[in-house]
């Protein structure tokens, strides 16, 4: 359901949007935005203009979830040229010869790849939108400034090896949140010996959404229309991106209680855990939080 003025449409849930390389994430956001015509909107897991594939775009209240989205882990195609490092850690920096790839086949590579599976510790890039200072690391580094990065964990569920031609390795990465696929690739060229930096990154995986549940923008221009009801119906319920958080129903005392900001009884969880919360007609309300006490607070509510 959605409410259009001039300022644009009361409209909630989520588009998963198969972005294309060349734009930035807040680019094509605005140009859905613009194309369903939303009041507000917000994405989250941001790309590089490099990289495509999986964006999930928030509309309306659905950017209140935005937040947890985050936490969910990702699958990537990537590719990188063995042989050269970049200052950035793709195709879009100055590229410089370090070693040669020659008599790395697939199985030296196979043979380090277990290195990197599991709890591992990244040195997030220079050429990241970490801040230091209020500052993206980004924009230092382009003022040729570069400073240390404490290295923080990540995990790296799998990594398959997917081919080697003319120096180019492909790999299929499923990882946490906060993985720099970058940084990956270039550790893995190091320890190889030749270097490496990525020339194609696709993220094919967001929680439990793949490509197969996603649209093009392309896709999504085609059904346009004065009504919307194309494009609407491509809308996901914000409750079906958290697929992690138990779901509790709520009756109509409690429902009024927690929309008031207030602490309901709730003896069946007595441990800190999020919670996608339902009010008696099973509406999806928002996001709860359990305590040790057998209560749920709210955290972040549709209004």
């Amino acid at each position: 359901m959605s409410r259009r003025n001039r300022k644009g449409r009361d409209i909630n849930g989520v588009i998963l949007l198969d972005k294309a390389t060349g734009a930035s994430s807040n680019f094509v956001l605005q140009q859905v935005k613009r194309l369903f015509f939303a009041k507000k909107a917000g994405h989250t897991g941001s790309l590089d203009p490099l990289a495509s594939g999986l964006l999930p775009i928030c509309l309306g209240q659905a950017t209140k979830v935005a937040q947890f989205l985050l936490d969910d882990d990702k699958r990537y195609f990537v590719r990188g040229k063995l042989g050269q490092v970049s200052d950035t850690g793709d195709a879009e920096g100055e590229i410089t010869d370090f070693g040669s790839p020659e008599g790395i086949n697939e199985s030296s590579i196979t043979g380090v790849l277990p290195g990197f599976i599991g709890n591992i510790k990244q040195v997030p890039p220079m050429y990241s939108a970490l801040k230091r200072d209020g500052k993206p690391l980004y924009e230092l580094a382009r003022q040729g400034i570069e400073v240390e990065r404490e290295a923080r964990p990540v995990t790296i569920h799998e990594i398959n090896f997917l081919g080697l031609e003319d120096g180019i390795l492909s790999l299929d990465v499923a990882c946490s949140k906060g993985t720099y696929i970058r940084t990956l690739m270039e550790d893995i060229g190091k320890v190889l010996g030749c270097g490496a930096h990525v020339i194609e990154l696709r993220r094919t995986g967001f929680a439990h959404f793949d490509l197969t549940h996603s649209t093009t923008f392309k896709q999504l221009e085609t059904l346009k229309s004065d009504d919307f009801e194309a494009l609407d119906a491509l809308i996901l319920g914000a409750d079906t991106m958290l697929p992690n958080f138990d779901s509790v129903f709520l009756n109509a005392e409690q429902t009024s209680d927690i929309k008031l900001g207030r602490k309901i009884q709730y003896a069946d969880y007595t441990d800190v855990k999020k919670l996608k919360l339902f009010d008696e007609n099973q509406q999806f309300l928002g996001i709860g939080e359990s305590n040790l006490e057998g209560e749920i607070l709210p955290k972040r509510l549709f209004v």
